[in-house]
């Protein structure tokens, strides 16, 4: 059994990790909000979150929601986790990091925070079927030249970040194994398609929690891959996975989900 401390428990991620966790037996015993929550104070089961008396602690006492935990989860804001991720490491507790939209320079600071210091998966997507997507990306170099690789994504209208982490995660993989030198956001006017470049398309509508489309398209054949999420469960469910994988390692260095289900 785990011992979980998760952020932003208030929201719908937080809410699916600690559905996800107590379902398979895990222990919820730290819970933290953004200061000006108006659910600080509250309990877990109060808010009707799960069955349990532990309270909704502010970010700002990160170090009492930690003291009985052995593992934090987060998939909550880059600014949040630039403050919280030093703390955690610091006491030596291992980290379960999905939050994304890190500027380049935030990404550097959080993985230093942790690299070296405890275990730890930072990751753009824990879905399972995602990072095998990854895995099958890597396999599409084998297109001879003449085909396009394109990469859509669709999310609900609340997601602040565009592209996602998982399609800029695929541009990497594409760009690295076909020699894109340049992407393109979208498209309008007159913008035909330059040798070089790979597309990344962003949509946002509704509640969808996530669908991502990698094409690859030459003058006679096209092949679609597409993943789509159901639900945020299906993050929440991965998140849960990598943590009781973690638990099992002792190296202090920052593992991705390849690591986790045996890909890399």
């Amino acid at each position: 059994m785990l011992k979980l401390c998760v952020a932003g428990v208030a929201g719908r991620m937080g809410n699916a990790i600690i559905t996800e966790a107590t379902a398979r037996g895990h222990q919820i015993v730290g819970a933290i909000e953004a200061p000006n929550s108006p659910t600080i104070g509250k309990t877990l089961q109060e808010l009707g979150i799960t069955n349990s008396g532990t309270k909704i602690l502010s970010s700002d006492r990160l170090n009492d929601a930690l003291q009985g935990a052995d593992t934090y989860v987060s998939f909550t804001l880059p600014a949040a986790e630039v403050i919280n991720i030093p703390i955690v490491a610091t006491l030596e507790k291992r980290i379960i990091l999905g939050t994304t939209g890190f500027t380049p320079e935030q990404n550097r600071q959080v993985v230093n925070a942790m690299e070296g210091k405890v275990p730890a998966v930072f990751s753009p997507n824990y879905s399972v079927g995602v990072n095998i997507m990854f895995k099958v990306a890597e396999s599409l170099k084998a297109f001879p030249l003449g085909y396009d690789f394109s990469i859509n994504e669709v999310h609900h209208t609340g997601k602040k970040d565009a592209p996602s982490g998982t399609a800029k995660k695929l541009g990497e993989i594409v760009a690295a194994s076909r020699g894109y030198s340049k992407t393109v956001f979208g498209r309008e006017g007159i913008s035909p398609r330059q040798a070089g470049e790979l597309e990344i398309t962003s949509l946002r509508a509704g509640g969808v929690p996530g669908i991502h489309d990698l094409i690859v398209a030459g003058p006679y054949e096209m092949l679609r891959i597409e993943h789509t999420a159901f639900s945020r469960n299906v993050f929440a469910q991965g998140a849960v996975y990598a943590a009781e994988w973690l638990s099992k390692q002792n190296e202090p260095k920052v593992f991705s989900m390849a690591d986790v289900l045996g890909l890399s």
